[in-house]
């Protein structure tokens, strides 16, 4: 008869704890993070409070907001009279609106009109090239102390723009080393405009999220730095170039200070800068002029609404999808 032996017991070792009650979860733990509670929304008195906040503060903001532009508009439509009056009139009690037609034959809006895209589309041009060169050096390059110029950079994001006029234009007026003055030239606007900070680190922050697999296996087939930039780079950077892009425009477009100082010849002033100075006489309506500030605003109106998704989508693209 064979006897089976069971298999020699194993030393016991260190029992597992037993498991203990369920945890009781928290209220607002793991859900969705919002000032009010759901638990708070879901009760009538919540919801009534919830909804009369949010439409509150969304006509606060509407008036904010689009009052200026409400005013604006319809002031253009109305009798010069009627805009002098010591009690405004929030809507027009007269309509006029051929203003608008001799407001742009008048003022000459079309000649400042040109002007300002010229100026605006070459600023975009070399901000663009030059912020693109500055932030691909330092994200990718990393020349001998790039951290301390790029720090630099950011430093003059700390300084109002009114403290950098006085030098910016005593250097416009006499370039150093070449002593050419460039005043009522398009070169005072596209020179200081190259350098700014804000773009060039949008830039260099969006390159250096790029994989550096795709830059290695570039440099391995032989691509250069400059083929790197053309065919890698910017193809991926579009969001953010976007992005830059309407900065510029925008930023070019709106302008007021700088030109002002550096276009006293009125034949090369900008829209904002001819409006301003045309405001100051005597033979311009004021509904005339309001209708100018309506179609120097129409414009950039347009690029905003347009381009709205492109703006947010563009700074928030921190990543690339593999």
């Amino acid at each position: 008869m064979t006897v089976i032996s069971s298999p020699p017991a194993l030393p016991a070792g260190p029992r597992a704890p037993a498991p203990g009650p369920p945890r009781r979860r928290r209220p607002g733990i793991g859900g969705p993070r919002t000032l009010i509670s759901p638990e708070r929304l879901r009760s009538r008195r919540g919801r009534a409070v919830y909804f009369a906040v949010l439409a509150a503060t969304t006509v606060v903001f509407l008036l904010v907001f689009f009052f200026p532009l409400y005013w604006m508009i319809t002031g253009a439509v109305k009798h010069p009279t009627e805009l002098a009056q010591p009690t405004p009139t929030l809507y027009p009690h007269t309509f006029h609106p051929e203003s608008y037609v001799e407001a742009w034959e008048r003022l000459s809006i079309a000649h400042y009109f040109v002007n300002t895209v010229f100026y605006a589309v070459g600023g975009w041009l070399f901000q663009l090239v030059f912020d693109v060169a500055a932030a691909y050096a330092l994200s990718r390059l990393r020349p001998v102390l790039g951290s301390l110029v790029l720090g630099m950079m950011l430093a003059t994001l700390m300084l109002p723009a009114s403290a950098l006029l006085v030098p910016a234009y005593l250097t416009v007026a006499d370039v150093p080393v070449v002593h050419v003055n460039l005043l009522n030239t398009p070169w005072a606007l596209w020179l200081p405009g190259v350098a700014n900070a804000f773009n060039i680190y949008l830039l260099k922050r969006f390159f250096d999220q790029i994989p550096h697999e795709l830059i290695d296996a570039a440099s391995i087939d032989g691509a250069g730095r400059l083929r790197v930039l053309v065919s890698i780079v910017l193809p991926l950077s579009r969001p953010v170039l976007g992005v830059v892009s309407i900065f510029i425009i925008i930023a070019g477009w709106k302008d007021f200070l700088w030109p002002l100082l550096v276009l006293p010849d009125p034949e090369a002033q900008t829209l904002s800068v001819a409006l301003s100075r045309l405001s100051m006489t005597s033979q311009v309506a004021l509904n005339e002029l309001m209708a100018g500030l309506v179609i120097a605003s129409v414009p950039m109106v347009l690029v905003f609404l347009i381009f709205q998704r492109s703006i947010l989508g563009g700074l928030s693209a921190g990543s690339l999808k593999g």
